[in-house]
């Protein structure tokens, strides 16, 4: 098992769940974060620490397209081990249903 950032992060990353990380697998895209499935080691404390609730267990199911993405992305993107702020704009676009394909870019973010 492996915990995945899910639409929800999309256009709101906050980054709490960077903080509580003990393996820093948290990987940066431009409008989202990913976690790196090979890296995590299942611990959860990122879950609860998401104030989107974006990020879920593998096992829930529905999940495999952001297993995918989640693999995918954190090959390509940079590692961040630090929190920032996030966009001045996140609130708004919290609960916002569609947002992969509305939103996602597969731009990196800068990484720590």
């Amino acid at each position: 098992m492996t915990y995945v950032v899910t639409d929800n992060c999309i256009k709101c990353k906050y980054m709490d769940c960077i903080e509580v990380c003990p393996v820093d697998c948290f990987y940066e895209g431009e409008n989202m974060l990913v976690i790196h499935p090979d890296e995590c080691i299942d611990c959860g404390v990122c879950e609860p620490e998401c104030p989107a609730d974006a990020i879920k267990p593998d096992t829930e199911p529905g999940l495999e397209k952001w297993l995918e993405l989640n693999t995918e992305y954190a090959s390509k993107w940079p590692n961040i081990t630090a929190k920032k702020d996030p966009p001045g704009d996140a609130k708004e676009f919290d609960g916002v249903e569609d947002k992969l394909e509305k939103y996602f870019s597969a731009e990196p973010g800068t990484g720590d």
